[in-house]
């Protein structure tokens, strides 16, 4: 039985495929469904888990080279928080697009991890060194 680390088997299996230049999605709560993108439902009740609890869980055992995120992120969120995302990626190149292009990585990602946050445009697609 696991005692330490990501616990959630699904997750761990995702992290376990995630090779070079694979791409994870990590959502807020109402991300939509793609279809041919297996996702992995961790919501439970607003705000638990979050994408930053999902991102700081994962990052000790993957490398990232690289993180998307929506423009709008920035448009719509107070400083405070768009700090504390950064800082989460501190290190990470962090490249801002329009949301619609950021749709358009989320078919090419091998998971989604859909979290129960609530900030607007939360999202972050990582990608692997």
């Amino acid at each position: 039985m696991l005692k330490t680390g990501i616990l959630n088997p699904q997750i761990n299996n995702l992290l376990s495929r995630f090779r070079h230049t694979n791409t994870i999605v990590i959502s807020d709560r109402g991300f939509p469904f793609w279809k041919e993108v297996e996702t992995i439902d961790i919501t439970l009740v607003d705000n638990i888990p979050t994408v930053l609890q999902v991102i700081e869980a994962i990052r000790p055992m993957v490398v990232i080279g690289k993180a998307f995120m929506a423009e709008e992120f920035l448009n719509l969120n107070e400083e405070f928080t768009q700090k504390k995302f950064l800082k989460a990626l501190e290190g990470i190149k962090t490249e801002f697009e329009p949301h619609l292009e950021f749709k358009k990585r989320v078919p090419k990602a091998i998971g989604l991890i859909r979290t129960a946050d609530t900030i607007q445009y939360a999202n972050i697609i990582i990608e692997s060194a």
